[in-house]
């Protein structure tokens, strides 16, 4: 094993060549030179630590857009169960006013029946728009916020990811766009 190093090296196509190696005529030289002389500049200008702060600073602003949408998601279904809540309890107090209607319908006469179940009917209906209402107007709120998070999240991830030069080719397109359609 110790020998392999060695080995290796003499027997390399390097020193196959014919003539001197260290030869300006030698290709194999040339192309050795050529290739010392590229890792010096890679190493010189530090090709790979700029490129790893490159992947590194990548990273961090992939893991910071997670951390926001995990955080904008659990905001949104914190919004969803308070809604839900809201919704039960409407409900709930929905069935209490059938309860008390049947109640009071059970204790009066014959014609006091009569006008209580038209009265359970409105009340009834009532209280169904009165949930549909409140349903629709939960759905519309969750709605309305999470289009606002939306574009608030996506007019964030534009402005980071617009660079200085794209923002202003796009507002000499715009001037040059509106400047046409004057015209």
């Amino acid at each position: 094993m110790r020998y392999a190093l060695p080995l290796l090296v003499i027997g390399s196509p390097a020193f196959a060549a014919t003539g001197p190696f260290f030869s300006l005529g030698n290709t194999d030289f040339i192309v050795t030179l050529g290739f010392l002389v590229f890792i010096g500049f890679v190493l010189y200008f530090r090709v790979p630590s700029r490129l790893t702060k490159m992947l590194d600073d990548r990273s961090t602003g992939i893991r910071s857009d997670l951390d926001e949408a995990r955080a904008l998601r659990e905001e949104a279904q914190a919004l969803l169960a308070n809604y839900e809540r809201k919704t039960r309890e409407a409900k709930a107090q929905a069935d209490q006013i059938v309860a008390n209607a049947k109640a009071e319908a059970q204790s009066a006469a014959e014609q006091a029946k009569l006008d209580l179940k038209t009265s359970v009917d409105r009340r009834l209906a009532g209280a169904e728009e009165q949930i549909e209402s409140a349903r629709n107007a939960a759905i519309r709120e969750v709605r309305d916020r999470a289009i606002q998070v939306a574009t608030a999240v996506a007019g964030e991830v534009v402005a980071k990811q617009l660079s200085p030069e794209d923002a202003d080719r796009m507002i000499d397109q715009s001037i040059e766009t509106v400047s046409t359609k004057l015209h």
